[in-house]
């Protein structure tokens, strides 16, 4: 579907108390929802929509050998930046080449697909990807545009491929930088996607664009009718430049946020909220604003892809070059792992054998590339 912006509906708040003396800092419960600007606008469809599940309920943390040298599944990949797994065949997107692969947990690896009319130019061209009942869910850069595509899985696992792709959602704001780009299905069966503000700022609080937003949607790219803003995709607003979602076991949902120049963010997603972006970037104790439960200055963050096992957020890091550990029940308790030890690493995934999974990304052109990379990693359960 190509999204029209919905009638009436400007630079709205649903206001959000957010506040505390230091950081890191445990997410404020959401305040009642005020009138959007446009007042004949209905208040969300469901007291539910607007819930925020407790973070009190997570699980006991899942341990990894991280400290001990991972398995290398492969390596001598171009810029890749997504693992789906179909089956026990994970699918990686590479984004420079638009090449999807399918890799072997023994490290075979062949090409599934070649997405037609993939555009790369800086940060932009094949991005994510998400798997549900039979079809692979694509978040590419296209002409003047993001969009997002589903095809249908073709093949045995060792002979993955697609057939012909079906436009899901098109129009989300694509530029050289900044293009978000990751897409999951979350625990309520809906697709989410991170879209980036395409390097224009104020298109974050623009609840008319799709840039700068977390979007959701069904399966077929439909507005969910409980939806926070009736009529339209828009799940959260005010970032910057998203590229990792997640859930917890209670079914909270969290995001990893590049900043500018000072803060990047880890998030609790609230259904409506306003993440700040572009009047603020980190902890800012504003109303009306929702702040990070966590910030890092970008050296030793830039985060991307996020997963979560057992009570644990394992977050990918580029510029600070590590993997980061968060216990969502202390988040202050988080823990640095392979630091500067395998270069930029852009997305982690838990594979179905229960091996940790994290991909390298010392190829996209900020890295410095080893006659090896780059390679997905494995660690394996403590």
């Amino acid at each position: 579907m190509r999204f029209a912006p919905f009638a009436g509906l400007a630079l709205a708040a649903v206001l959000l108390a957010a506040c505390a003396p230091a950081v890191p800092r445990a997410a404020a419960p959401p305040a009642e929802s005020s009138a959007a600007a446009d007042p004949s606008s209905p208040p969300p469809s469901s007291s539910e929509a607007l819930a925020t599940p407790s973070r009190d309920a997570a699980a006991p943390a899942a341990a990894f050998a991280l400290n001990a040298a991972p398995r290398v599944v492969t390596e001598k990949l171009v810029a890749p930046w997504s693992i789906a797994f179909h089956g026990d065949s994970a699918l990686v997107s590479e984004r420079d080449t638009a090449r999807i692969l399918e890799v072997q947990r023994d490290g075979d690896v062949r090409e599934a697909a070649l997405i037609p009319g993939v555009l790369h130019e800086g940060e932009g061209g094949l991005l994510g990807l998400a798997v549900r009942e039979g079809f692979l869910y694509v978040y590419s850069t296209g002409s003047g545009e993001n969009r997002i595509e589903r095809y249908p899985m073709t093949g045995e696992p060792g002979a993955l491929g697609v057939g012909q792709p079906e436009k899901i959602l098109d129009g989300i704001p694509a530029s050289h930088n900044h293009n978000g780009g990751r897409i999951a299905f979350g625990p309520d069966g809906m697709l989410y996607a991170t879209a980036g503000d395409a390097g224009e700022g104020g298109l974050a609080r623009d609840l008319g664009s799709l840039g700068g937003k977390i979007l959701r949607m069904t399966p077929d790219g439909e507005v969910p009718e409980d939806n926070p803003f009736p009529g339209s995709l828009v799940y959260s607003y005010g970032h910057r430049n998203p590229q990792g979602i997640a859930w917890a076991d209670d079914g909270t949902m969290y995001a990893s946020e590049f900043g500018q120049e000072t803060w990047d963010e880890l998030n609790v997603i609230t259904p409506g909220g306003d993440y700040g972006w572009d009047e603020e970037e980190g902890i800012a104790e504003r109303d009306g604003m929702i702040d990070p439960i966590l910030q890092w200055p970008p050296s030793e963050a830039s985060p991307s892809g996020i997963a979560i096992v057992g009570g644990t957020l394992y977050m990918a890091n580029l510029r600070g070059a590590r993997l980061r550990a968060v216990p969502l029940a202390d988040p202050d308790a988080a823990v640095d792992h392979l630091v500067s030890e395998v270069g930029r690493i852009r997305d982690v995934a838990l594979a179905p054998d229960g091996d940790l999974w994290i991909l390298t990304n010392n190829t996209d052109g900020r890295g410095a590339a080893g006659e090896d990379d780059d390679r997905i990693l494995a660690f394996a359960p403590e």
